[in-house]
């Protein structure tokens, strides 16, 4: 049969709510913290406390449509079947019915609502183990339900057992797959090489310990049905990105880009990547808990997918906007279902596009970067290679060459990784790690203000922080006085702080001009310059300094064109057009004639 996502949508929630179950909605993506995961995995995760015994305020009959999100396989999209976000149609019992009413049930929708032939329908049941017995009982369900005895399999714990991996004291059970075959006009087709499953049934009858399983009060039933899987089913596709989910998308991406998503090839694997990506970004950053994108935590992850994203809009030859249009269009289709998509649709728009502005800024030169080491690979290989016909090339990108891409460019390591994999090379994972802590135990004296330039940490935000103050002072001379000079700072995530030598506050033209001065350079996205000479130099290049007594006979001189000249320790940002707007937000009286200004990039 052929049907759209909506009356997909309808056609689950109407089944289930004439059987007595409340259609309880979907919840956030994000994990509560209870079983470990940052995400929601599994459609019935957030249900696990009721699952367990708790008392759900709306019964013991449930169902709904429940957003997912997992990464664990993000390598693999850009496959015709591999996604990040997805959603699970589930419906539960909690201490109510279970094997006998569910069997008939889900043979019922499958038969009787989706149209499909009993005769090749296939399902498989748990074989037993030493911790649970053989399910004969739902096998001989299923064939008092009419389905052929040479069609029902028993399969072991690797197949037929389901619990979410990596928790403890979480709800698991045998479980009850549902398989049709991909071709249903294939004459005597062959399982399980011509089938795929389109669902399972699991039957809670034990809970996960830390040795083992042990048998829970209450017998609940958990169904998982892939809504993009049934939804790429039901229509007789094999490439999930054809449904009437990712077509307008990706037609989007074809209009934009001039390429064709029909001819396969790397053309359509970027489009499959960027519409994922894309589409997971709308969903977390529309969450009702909105997340954003950051170098921790679910943010990262987010921004990880994002960067990805741009890098693949790049080699489409289009820009990382080109996820705007994207975004814009996954709102529109999952509006109805997700109403607070549309609430949310010009924040969504507005985060995708200072991420990929962020990110558009740094690529090239990251990319440089990159170019650079794997061309000093190639090079040391070939000379060697020469001199020492025994001699074992390299293949490794070192841990601290890895580190500066993540630390000065934005790029994660996974980017990193997919990038050497794509030159037949690898990432030093150890060494990343060392750099890296090393960057910790350096932030960590950051916070004791024992560092230059008073950085709490070395990260994108504080880097774009510290190079704002260079352009503040620069700026505050131009329009204050000549004389001034930093007297200290402090810079964190949020906001800079910064200290300076003038008798009194800045009047409210003297803020705006400021603002504007700095302002104006960022828009310019001018390089930022580093040159190591002498101080004697330095000085006579015009390069301006703070505690001069601390610098060794080498400096490092930071220019951004003729506007800054810095003597500085660092980090800074490549380019200015990263920093975002600059707003002065307070001044303050230190001491006699030290003023302090507090100021945030928006």
């Amino acid at each position: 049969m052929k049907i759209t996502s909506k009356e997909l949508r309808q056609k689950w929630l109407s089944f289930y709510e004439g059987k007595g179950h409340v259609n309880i909605g979907a919840v956030s993506l994000i994990g509560d913290g209870s079983t470990g995961v940052m995400f929601n995995v599994a459609g019935m995760q957030p249900l696990m406390p009721y699952l367990l015994g708790q008392k759900h305020p709306k019964g013991t009959r449930l169902c709904n449509i429940q957003g997912c999100v997992r990464t664990v396989d993000i390598d693999s999209v850009g496959d015709p079947s591999h996604f990040t976000f997805f959603e699970m149609m589930g419906n539960w019992s909690l201490g109510d019915y279970f094997k006998k009413e569910k069997t008939a049930w889900t043979f019922e929708l499958l038969t009787k609502v989706f149209g499909l032939d009993k005769d090749k329908l296939c399902s498989t049941v748990f074989e037993g183990n030493e911790s649970a017995p053989r399910d004969n009982e739902t096998a001989e369900l299923l064939k008092g339900l009419g389905i052929k005895p040479e069609h029902i399999f028993f399969l072991p714990k690797s197949d037929n057992w389901w619990e979410l991996e990596g928790t403890v004291g979480t709800p698991c059970g045998p479980d009850n797959e549902w398989f049709y075959p991909l071709n249903p006009d294939k004459a005597n087709p062959v399982f399980p090489d011509d089938y795929v499953e389109i669902g399972n049934d699991v039957y809670m009858q034990y809970k996960k310990t830390a040795t083992g399983y042990e048998p829970l009060d209450n017998k609940n039933v958990d169904t998982g049905f892939g809504f993009d899987r049934m939804l790429l089913f039901l229509n007789g596709l094999t490439d999930g990105y054809q449904t009437d989910i990712f077509r307008p998308v990706i037609e989007g991406l074809e209009k934009a880009s001039g390429k064709n998503y029909s001819e396969g090839g790397e053309n359509a694997k970027c489009m499959r990547i960027i519409a994922d990506h894309t589409r997971t970004a709308v969903m977390l950053i529309g969450d009702s808990q909105g997340v954003l994108p950051s170098n921790t935590g679910a943010g990262y992850i987010l921004r990880r997918l994002m960067r990805r994203a741009i890098r693949y809009c790049r080699q489409l030859g289009l820009s990382g906007e080109a996820m705007l249009g994207a975004a814009n269009t996954f709102i529109d289709i999952y509006g109805e279902a997700y109403p607070l998509l549309t609430q949310k649709r010009a924040y969504i728009l507005e985060e995708i596009k200072k991420e990929a502005d962020k990110f558009e800024a740094t690529l090239v030169q990251g990319m440089k970067e990159f170019d650079k080491c794997v061309t000093s690979i190639a090079r040391k290989n070939e000379f060697m290679s020469k001199s020492n016909p025994d001699y074992v090339k390299e293949t490794e990108i070192n841990g601290k060459q890895a580190f500066r891409l993540y630390d000065t460019y934005g790029f994660p390591l996974e980017l990193t990784e997919e990038l050497a994999s794509e030159m037949d090379l690898t990432v030093d994972r150890k060494g990343f790690d060392a750099a890296f802590e090393e960057h910790r135990e350096k932030s960590r004296v950051l916070a004791a203000g024992q560092f230059k330039g008073g950085l709490e940490s070395h990260s994108e935000n504080a880097t774009n922080y510290h190079t704002a103050t260079h352009l503040l002072n620069a700026a505050l001379k131009l329009v204050c006085s000549s004389d001034i000079q930093q007297k200290g700072s402090n810079i964190n995530e949020e906001r800079l702080r910064f200290d300076f030598n003038f008798p009194r506050k800045l009047t409210e033209e003297e803020v705006a001009k400021v603002e504007g001065l700095v302002n104006e350079q960022i828009k310019k996205d001018v390089p930022v310059v580093m040159k190591e000479m002498s101080l004697e130099e330095a000085k006579g290049q015009g390069f301006v300094g703070v505690f001069e007594s601390k610098y060794g006979e080498k400096v490092k001189t930071y220019s951004i064109g003729e506007f800054s000249k810095e003597i500085c320790g660092g980090p800074h940002a490549p380019s200015t057009g990263r920093l975002g707007e600059f707003k002065i937000v307070k001044q303050e009286n230190v001491s006699a004639g030290i003023k302090r200004i507090k100021a945030i990039l928006k």
